[in-house]
């Protein structure tokens, strides 16, 4: 058949397009290429660097030798040492842990110890380069340059799997350290060699997690020819040993570019479930397969949201974002369904999927919220391991972290999570026992100034610190209760929580027009200086009276009221953003990433740029909101103004680069803000999707000129959870000057109650 040249013309040109066609759409299929673990890991973010599976229960990477607060999650991208790799890591805390189950290949002179900061080649630790260090979603590789070494990491959910490439040589090794952790104290360790492949033990300490076990199962690819075994620097000729800083060197012989792969199970309730967890999970020696699979783990959940932008950076920073919210919470129960409850006792249950590490005070003003619409699978899940913590230890957990409650940070925060997803409908969860659990958790005596808060009306400032932030925290949380209450018809209960959550009223001055710290006689506590953030010393959390001004999510209405009325609220709420950012020597080092003396570093303030929307001005959103989303979140390693926080800072510019947020977690309404992306779109279950268009979008056009939902007009400047789920599209119209008559109207405007 005779082809003509302009029909050879048309035909190369269907094929170029169809080329571009399916390389675009498997482009945007994997989505991981957006993702950099980089990203946070320098300035003061703490996320963890290294290999997991999305919500997964190892956390398997590098640790550096703990030189303070930024080396919080073991690591900091500003580092050349690497001490070893480990298998359990906390990512973006304010406080330091785990960064155990320490595992090193080395070649050469056996060396006992880690070494220190100021002396590495006194121990086996090595130096490495950043030009050969990389790391992706699911997997990690570093060259270590002492010993000519590639290490390379990935993971499944309970097993972390390392592949090392050896030089040749007659004195190689692979050290199992359990004496190293980043921040803790071991109490008690214990290795033993069942065979010439096969290692077990487990490691018992103390540190932020006050009683933390941990047990593990380790096989090498490769018989070992000895096993010499230390604790402290004391050698021991026996295969089994007890102690506290016990060690073992696993010997052996290695050609050039030989692979040597190990496989290390974990499990909080013994060797023998680790074991099976290892084998269960990676039954093989083929890392590049369980490689694939963590990426397509990976994947499978970054794909929930699909953002369509021109500016690959901000595509950079999105899927970064997503994927820092899925490193925690993490699995915790073994193959078996066994773990170890608060109480340290072994439970079994196959029911549902048990979690850990949750960072309730950051996480549960918009992390747990962003869950509701990104994985309402694990939502139940979340909810019911909270009540299991509850049955274990009397009250919901705090800051729970490997079966340890912590009691970090002030407030009981895990309440507004498990209301919220009640509120919300999820299947599983027994609003019954969720109401015994968060009404005995706000009335017992738990947490600090409770019973002060029953007995007083509010907490005085000279019985404990932080009194303003607890009670705060505390009436945030009653305001969610009241609402279950009013669900289940208890009304009496619906009255005293109600009344509760309004006890912030206690706490405000009308002279000064903040919130003070106030004494048990009633008086205000001096001197007082709005400005002044003592760290943990004063009537705020990791803030001042400016920040803690605005922590009324549960009652905006009656925060105007206080202020005397829209205009007033409206003027100091711009005083926040508008005055000086400077500090006063000493403020806590979380008050970072400042507009004014608005803080976006930390979580008190994460609501904040979004209050305008109560007084009538929601367009005084938008210039805030994009500097924050531009300037604040970058895809360089400082590129977190503040900690990550398991997930919260992140899912704060996930929410606000769509163009809403959850400014009362609880109440089941997200405020409009300014959509930084052209177009959204959430998968959401029963094969519905919610599309969110941003028509005209650009960095000029910043303002929301009009709203559509599902193609009519919509007034309202905020939209439902209910709405959301219903699946549809979102549209807004935007412009480079405000709309100052949209969300004006009071009927427009959010409020406390939504649902």
């Amino acid at each position: 058949m005779k082809v003509s040249k302009n029909g050879i013309q048309i035909i190369f040109a269907i094929v170029v397009l169809n080329f571009i066609f399916f390389n675009n759409l498997h482009t945007e299929d994997n989505l991981t290429k957006y993702v950099d673990p980089f990203i946070g890991s320098g300035g003061h973010g703490h996320v963890f660097v290294g290999a997991s599976v999305p919500f997964g229960g190892v956390q398997v990477g590098p640790t550096n030798f703990n030189k303070g607060w930024d080396w919080s999650s073991s690591y900091h991208y500003s580092d050349s040492i690497v001490k070893g790799f480990c298998h359990l890591n906390v990512s973006g805390t304010g406080m330091s842990d785990l960064g155990e189950l320490t595992i090193m290949p080395a070649t050469g002179k056996l060396k006992i110890n880690a070494g220190s900061q100021d002396n590495h080649m006194g121990g086996y630790s090595s130096l490495y380069r950043k030009n050969k260090e990389f790391v992706s979603a699911g997997y990690y590789k570093v060259h270590l340059e002492r010993y000519d070494i590639d290490v390379e990491l990935t993971a499944s959910e309970r097993v972390g799997f390392h592949k090392y490439t050896f030089p040749a040589s007659n004195q190689s090794r692979v050290i199992i350290d359990l004496g190293e952790g980043s921040a803790d104290r071991p109490t008690q360790t214990y290795l033993k060699k069942v065979n010439d492949t096969v290692f077990q033990g487990y490691r018992f300490s103390s540190g932020w997690a006050a009683d933390q076990r941990e047990y593990f199962s380790l096989i090498l690819s490769k018989p070992v020819d000895d096993f010499i075994l230390y604790d402290r620097n004391i050698r021991h000729h026996n295969d089994e040993k007890k102690g506290k800083y016990v060690k073992g060197f696993l010997e052996f012989k290695t050609k050039k570019n030989e692979k040597v792969y190990v496989k290390m199970g974990v499990s909080t309730v013994s060797s023998e479930n680790a074991l099976e967890n290892l084998m269960t999970e990676i039954p093989h020696w083929n890392f590049d397969k369980v490689k694939k699979d963590a990426k397509e783990k990976w994947n499978a959940e970054l794909s929930k949201v699909k953002i369509k932008t021109d500016d690959i950076k901000k595509k950079r920073v999105f899927y970064t974002a997503m994927f820092h919210t899925m490193i925690a919470p993490n699995l915790y129960h073994d193959i078996n369904g066994e773990y170890r409850g608060t109480d340290k006792k072994v439970y079994k249950d196959t029911t549902f999927t048990n979690y850990t590490l949750f960072s309730l005070w950051d996480t549960y003003r918009a992390a747990h919220p962003l869950y509701t619409i990104t994985h309402p699978e694990r939502v139940g899940d979340m909810v019911n391991s909270m009540l299991k913590i509850f049955e274990h230890q009397g009250k919901l957990p705090v800051w729970h972290l490997r079966g340890n409650e912590t009691n970090t940070m002030p407030g009981y925060s895990a309440i507004p999570v498990v209301v919220d997803a009640s509120l919300k409908g999820f299947d599983g969860i027994d609003l019954e026992a969720v109401f015994n659990a968060v009404k005995t958790s706000a009335t017992g005596d738990f947490e600090p100034g409770v019973k002060d808060l029953m007995k007083y009306g509010y907490i005085p400032a000279d019985f404990m610190v932080e009194s303003v932030a607890s009670n705060m925290e505390y009436a945030i949380g009653d305001w969610a209760i009241a609402q279950l209450a009013k669900k289940l018809n208890k009304q009496e209960d619906y009255d005293y929580f109600s009344n509760r959550s309004k006890a912030y009223q206690q706490y405000f001055d009308p002279e000064t027009r903040f919130m003070r710290g106030k004494l048990s006689d009633g008086s205000w506590r001096t001197p007082f200086d709005p400005i002044s953030a003592q760290h943990r010393v004063n009537d705020y959390c990791e803030g001042n009276a400016w920040q803690y001004l605005w922590l009324v999510p549960q009652d905006p209405e009656g925060l105007i009221e206080l202020l005397g009325g829209d205009q007033k609220y409206t003027e100091k709420l711009d005083q926040l953003f508008n005055m000086s950012s400077n500090q006063e020597e000493g403020a806590s080092m979380d008050i970072t990433g400042l507009i004014g003396q608005y803080a976006h570093g930390n979580e008190p303030s994460h609501h904040t740029t979004y209050m305008y929307a109560y007084s009538g001005e929601p367009y005084k959103i938008a210039d805030k909101v994009r500097y924050i989303n531009n300037e604040l979140y970058t895809d360089q390693p400082d590129g977190l103004s503040g900690n990550e926080d398991c997930g919260q800072m992140s899912a704060w510019y996930m929410f606000s680069s769509m163009g809403f947020y959850p400014v009362n977690p609880s109440n089941g309404a997200y405020v409009f803000g300014s959509p930084l992306f052209d177009e959204v779109l959430i998968d959401l279950p029963k094969d519905k999707s919610f599309k969110i268009i941003a028509d005209n979008n650009s960095d000029q056009n910043i303002y929301i000129q009009s709203v559509e939902l599902n193609g009519k007009e919509h007034s309202y400047s905020y939209i439902t959870h209910k709405q959301i789920m219903n699946g549809g599209e979102l549209r807004f119209i935007m412009g480079d000057k405000p709309n100052y008559n949209f969300g004006k109207d009071k009927k427009f405007r959010p409020a406390s109650i939504v649902y």
